[in-house]
Order: structure tokens, then C-alpha cells, then sequence
């Protein structure tokens, strides 16, 4: 109310009141889609704050074309209203002089849905060692990851998350579910080879720069990618 804005924009949800019109951007509806995806608290929230704040927008913006069909078939919102956005490359990914490196990554939170341990278990079937960056939001499964013998880091800088994307010799994502899947753009910005699940949005971020297998067939995809590295 002080400074009077002319336009107000959110992430996923917008205050009680609003004193001008509004933009909401939604990153995913994957609170929907799968009730394991985050706990029973949180996901009652974004059950709530979501749809509400998408129906006050003036317009919303998805960061996929993903977000954009979820969107109108679980909360009926009219397609004219939603514009989709995809998420942008940081300039400081970019390709590298090292050459390919000696180990697999795997960027993004250590929950179960991202399934790290698939990442892990690939990666050493390949004999690659498995660089883990992101931040531990489930304690016990970043404690299986480093059991299993995982160099988990936690949050990098982004300076040092650029190190380790241009020194990996692939990137391994098995996600369930993304909205967009930022990693897998930011490793191929890098000239590092991506290995991710046939997720839609993966897919859709992809195209055919990255190879795509189920949990059980990402060891194959693996040695595949780094065959053809090149």
C-alpha cells in the first residue's frame, strides 16, 4: 500500500491483499500429481494457496508447457490466461577446456522424488564415482547416499556448481516429477552429456540432446552416454 504498485508478481502464491493487479508464476503442480512428493503439511498449503492465488491473477505464467496442460486440467484454467515461460541459462554455464571428467553428478534436492539412488546406483555401474549438489532435504536418504559411497556436497555456489558441471562426464537426473528441470539445461549449456527419466517435462526440456531410461535401464544409458560423449 506504501509504494503503490502499479503490477504485483508472485511464485505459486499471492498475499491475502493485493492493491493492484497480479501475475502468479506456478513452477509445477506436483503436490497434485503425487501425494509422496512432499509432506502432508506442505502439501496442504499448496493445495490451498495455490489454486486460489492462480484464480486471483490477472495472468499466469507456467515454466513449462507441462505446468501450462496440468493447469488447465486440474484447476480449469482458461489457456488464454497462462503463458509459458521457460526458465533461462545462467551465462556462467558454459562449455569447459578440461575435457570429460571422472565422475557422474546429479544436481537437484536430495528427496525421493528426484531418486538419487537410481543416480548412484548407475553411476556405479559404470564405475563413476557420484558428486550429489543440492540441498539435504531428506537427512536419512543423503545418509544412504554417502553409505553407498556418494560425494555429497549440499548447496554449492553457483561459481562452484559451474566446476562441477563442466568437470562431470555426465549428468544423471531420474526425477519422478519436474516442472521444468533446470539441471538438465544448465549441464548441456556446459557441453556435459545428460542421462534423465522419460519425466514429461524432462523431455519437453530436453528434445533429443539427452537420453532418457527408466531407473533400471539407466546404467546402459550411462555407458551409452559416455561412449558417444563426443
Amino acid at each position: 500500500a506504501r509504494v503503490r504498485p502499479r503490477l504485483a508478481h508472485c511464485v505459486h502464491s499471492l498475499p491475502l491483499r493485493v492493491p493492484c493487479p497480479a501475475v502468479v508464476t506456478v513452477q509445477d503442480l506436483g503436490f497434485e500429481r503425487d501425494p509422496t512428493l512432499m509432506g502432508r503439511k506442505d502439501r496442504l498449503v499448496f493445495r490451498t494457496a495455490v489454486p486460489w492465488a492462480v484464480r486471483r491473477a490477472a495472468r499466469v505464467l507456467a515454466i513449462s508447457e507441462r505446468t501450462k496442460r496440468d493447469l488447465v486440467e486440474l484447476y480449469h484454467v482458461p489457456e488464454a490466461k497462462i503463458i509459458v515461460t521457460p526458465l533461462g541459462v545462467d551465462p556462467a554455464f558454459h562449455p569447459g577446456t578440461d575435457g570429460a571428467g571422472t565422475y557422474a553428478l546429479f544436481v537437484g534436492a536430495v528427496q525421493r522424488r528426484k531418486d538419487p539412488l537410481a543416480a548412484l546406483a548407475a553411476a556405479r555401474a559404470a564405475k563413476l564415482p557420484l558428486v550429489v549438489v543440492g540441498p539435504e532435504k531428506d537427512a536419512a536418504l543423503a545418509s544412504e547416499l554417502r553409505r553407498g559411497g556418494a560425494d555429497v556436497r549440499g548447496y554449492v555456489a553457483k561459481d562452484e556448481l559451474a566446476r562441477l558441471y563442466r568437470g562431470a562426464a555426465v549428468l544423471v537426473l531420474p526425477s519422478r516429477y519436474e516442472g521444468f528441470g533446470l539441471p538438465v539445461v544448465e549441464a548441456m549449456a556446459s557441453g556435459t552429456p545428460v542421462v534423465a527419466a522419460p519425466d514429461a517435462a524432462l523431455r519437453e526440456v530436453a528434445g533429443d540432446a539427452a537420453l532418457f531410461a527408466e531407473p533400471d535401464e539407466l546404467d546402459a544409458a550411462v555407458r551409452t552416454a559416455l561412449a558417444a560423449r563426443e
